[in-house]
């Protein structure tokens, strides 16, 4: 395997576990996790690294959280399915509360992120129809290039990223790409009357944390208001406090017409995703329309109730903004010649790498897990820096050393 060298025999033979009998689907670090509490994490050598991934930001509150992991282990022991053939004693008090959390009439409840798009997408097509008037099997959707979205068939068939549709085709129709971050590109397509929605991530993620102009989001949920088209904000892995406000859209008072949620909303502890829309669009779906088996399982809906309210008991999103603006500012004090750009809201940034040699950024995310950090690169040059929301101002000084002693050394 490529990351021999770097592994101890202990490691490898987990390596060698997935190498046999798993599919190539992932690349990861050759590092084997067994322990996480907070911002740390241990391999199974017991040597301990600061998390600067957190799960794709599915571990926004850290690892293991106890109060998280309390209502877990208490549901877990109570009821865990029903499916929803049956009414349970939580769901309607998790609805409630996300309802209210948030401000919409309705939510929808799903497990994965991609599940919660596919529903926004569904919801935005049912509602062009039935409330909008597009004629039947017309409704558009407009999209952004370099987008992440996941990885169902649809939802790649309006990625530009070829890797993730090469030998997948034939595609879904019904989508339109544009530039991101381009609101002359946003004002042409939505002359087209049979657009129903825009989807649009706040932030790009996976892209390397690309962040749009300053109103660039306000001017296109307005201009979808003025075309009667609904704006759906992607905020899976933008959202629950990782850019310094509880939603990405919060620092330009958007408020989407559909908000999609996933990843932290369970705190990295089990698949949990939530639609959420107003009585006017979330009522065109009826029963049988759209469901999921584990979609709004007890678990589920105890563990998000906990996990939002301890985002907001503890106050992760002002540490977000504060910690990440510092973050930012002591990268940039680096000052390395190996470090083209660096961008971020709050605890979500990014690092770009300029560099002839092809595999740079992953050489020195190797490095950095040498030296305790573990983070990972995007796009070949790009790698993101998105610790749990919980860490401190000396820890993160502490990983701007490592940072630093990694980009030296390499």
């Amino acid at each position: 395997m490529q990351a021999a060298k770097h592994t101890t025999s202990k490691t490898q033979y987990f390596l060698e576990k997935e190498e046999q009998y798993g599919a190539h689907n992932y690349h990861p670090l050759p590092v084997v996790l067994t322990k996480g509490k907070g911002v740390f994490v241990w391999d199974v050598d017991d040597r301990r690294y600061y998390d600067f991934l957190s799960g794709y930001s599915a571990i926004n509150q850290g690892h293991c959280h106890p109060r998280i992991i309390e209502t877990f282990i208490e549901q877990a022991q109570r009821l865990t399915l029903t499916s929803r053939a049956f009414h349970n004693d939580v769901l309607g008090e998790y609805e409630e509360y996300i309802t209210k959390f948030f401000g919409y009439d309705k939510v929808l409840p799903m497990n994965t992120g991609v599940e919660a798009v596919e529903t926004g997408l569904k919801l935005a097509r049912r509602w062009g129809y039935e409330v909008k008037g597009v004629p039947h099997n017309k409704g558009k959707i407009i999209t952004c290039e370099h987008n992440f979205h996941g990885r169902t068939i649809s939802v790649i068939s309006f990625s530009s990223d070829e890797g993730s549709k090469k030998d997948f085709g034939p595609f879904t129709p019904g989508f339109e790409v544009i530039p991101y971050n381009d609101i002359a590109a946003l004002q042409a397509a939505l002359q087209d009357s049979n657009v129903v929605g825009f989807l649009v991530e706040p932030i790009q993620g996976e892209a390397g944390v690309v962040v749009p102009d300053e109103g660039y989001l306000a001017k296109a949920a307005a201009m979808c208001k003025e075309a009667n088209v609904l704006f759906i904000a992607d905020e899976i892995q933008t959202g629950l406090a990782r850019t310094g406000k509880m939603l990405a859209c919060d620092h330009e008072d958007v408020r989407p017409d559909i908000l999609l949620l996933g990843k932290a909303l369970s705190g990295g502890t089990m698949p949990v995703s939530a639609v959420l829309a107003d009585d006017e669009i979330m009522l065109t779906i009826k029963p049988g329309d759209h469901g999921s088996t584990y979609g709004g399982n007890p678990i589920a809906c105890k563990v998000a109730i906990t996990a939002l309210q301890v985002l907001k008991d503890e106050k992760m999103a002002h540490n977000s903004e504060v910690q990440g603006a510092h973050l930012r500012k002591e990268l940039k004090a680096l000052g390395h010649e190996h470090i083209s750009i660096v961008r971020g809201k709050g605890l979500f940034n990014a690092i770009v790498i300029e560099h002839p040699k092809k595999d740079t950024a992953w050489d020195i995310c190797i490095a950095m897990k040498k030296n305790g950090l573990l983070a990972k690169p995007t796009h070949g040059d790009r790698i993101r820096f998105a610790p749990p929301l919980l860490i401190t101002r000396p820890q993160i000084d502490e990983c701007i050393e490592i940072i630093r002693k990694s980009m030296d050394n390499f």
